[in-house]
């Protein structure tokens, strides 16, 4: 018999065995100062392109006023206890009943984390005997609660929907075999790529076959829609989405999460929810909190117009300047260079040190090899000349790359890859 940790000492995992050469600086940085379009990092000034504060919230002085006095009067304890046995309140059922009319559905509960969360709805929504179809894009948290699963699940191309209809044919044939039913799980926005979901069209596959829709709009929610309801608003279809879950780590500025859906299924996960029903219910001054924020969102629209007219400037200027941001239809804004880790490395390094921009850097093999995705994220705190000087810098790197210069200055790095495959 071997040791438990005989894994760990052999085996770092696919990103941890970089951790020496990446520790610090690629992963796990430490950006200081207010939470704003410029932040600093290592003593120096940074346009921030990398914090999901997607309508600038995080630091609006409303909002820091509300929070202030919220910790003020309720401390960071209260209440104590799950929601079902002592932590339940008058401000939890008033936040819950906003959000389900902002979302446009008859009930809403709160979640203490979006990722929990999520995972323990996905548990609780099916048993055994249902069939479970999932876009093979879906965030972590949802191939977690996927994970959970006892019964039958199949993964479909992303937003390919030939995929989609051929998946929901196999779940089908299980589900009358079983006795179960079908539960279609999509985001509402891709966190990375930033496209869309196909809700419409996976709408439309209801008249054809027997599913509820599970909708993840962590990234939709506050950005997209006339209200800013949504992906679903967005698309038309937000009626027919069963069940949907939002964040407050993006929109919001904040922590925790909700669902929503009509009033009896809610009534039925509220029970059920493992997550919530054995877990400290959430604290008072985010509660309070998150009542400001969506008050917000509802009567301040200017906030997601500032949102609409950076996110505009930048995507139309990087593909005026000839960049691949592939099909995002959302706020989240990919830019695609071809390229190695080793020069990605270098490439990100001289981008913060020698161009003051920040962003998330993203490689194999979370994407294709030879492929390098620069991550970005307007908010409405940017400002035009933030953007000015990223489309500069943006320029100058690519052409660093393309004339080899990152290839030369990450020979070493490249050595010691090749030394630890």
């Amino acid at each position: 018999m071997r040791d438990l940790f005989d894994k760990i000492y052999k085996d770092k995992g696919p990103l941890g065995k970089w951790a020496e050469q990446a520790e610090g600086y690629f992963v796990f940085p430490k950006l200081e100062g207010p939470i704003s379009n410029r932040m600093k990092f290592r003593g120096k000034e940074v346009i921030t392109w990398s914090i999901n504060d997607y309508l600038g919230l995080a630091n609006h002085p409303e909002v820091r006023k509300v929070d202030a006095e919220a910790a003020a009067e309720y401390g960071s304890a209260y209440p104590m206890g799950a929601r079902m046995m002592s932590g339940h309140t008058q401000l939890h059922e008033q936040l819950q009943d906003e959000l389900a009319s902002f979302v446009h559905k008859q009930s809403a509960y709160l979640l203490n984390f979006g990722y929990q969360g999520m995972v323990s709805t996905i548990d609780a929504l099916v048993s055994k005997q249902d069939v479970i179809v999932y876009d093979v894009d879906a965030h972590a948290c949802i191939i977690d609660g996927v994970r959970l699963h006892l019964g039958q699940r199949f993964t479909y191309k992303h937003n390919d929907l030939e995929s989609i209809e051929k998946n929901l044919q196999r779940a089908t044939k299980i589900a009358e075999q079983t006795g179960g039913g079908i539960l279609l799980i999509s985001e509402g926005v891709f966190g990375m790529r930033g496209e869309q979901g196909r809700l419409k069209e996976i709408v439309e596959l209801k008249k054809k076959y027997n599913f509820r829709l599970f909708v993840d709009d962590a990234h939709g929610f506050g950005t997209l829609g006339k209200t800013g309801a949504g992906a679903g608003e967005e698309q038309g279809i937000q009626d027919d989405i069963d069940v949907y879950f939002a964040t407050f780590a993006k929109s919001l500025a904040s922590t925790g999460a909700f669902i929503a859906a009509d009033k009896e299924i809610i009534d039925y996960l509220k029970y059920n929810l493992r997550s919530q029903m054995f877990a400290k219910s959430l604290q008072m001054q985010l509660v309070v909190g998150a009542l400001k924020r969506l008050e917000m969102l509802r009567t301040m629209p200017e906030l997601k117009d500032k949102l609409w007219e950076n996110v505009n400037a930048l995507q139309n200027g990087l593909k005026e300047n000839g960049f691949d941001i592939g099909t995002t239809q959302s706020c989240v804004t990919p830019v695609y260079l071809k390229g190695s880790i080793p020069e990605a490395m270098a490439l990100v390094k001289d981008l913060r040190e020698n161009h003051g921009v920040f962003c998330s850097i993203v490689v194999y093999p979370v994407i294709p090899k030879g492929l390098i995705l620069l991550r970005m994220i307007p908010t409405a705190s940017h400002t035009l000349q933030d953007i000015e000087e990223t489309l500069v810098a943006f320029s100058a790197i690519r052409e660093r790359l393309e004339n080899g210069t990152y290839k030369r200055l990450s020979a070493s790095v490249s050595a010691a890859m090749a030394s630890k495959e």
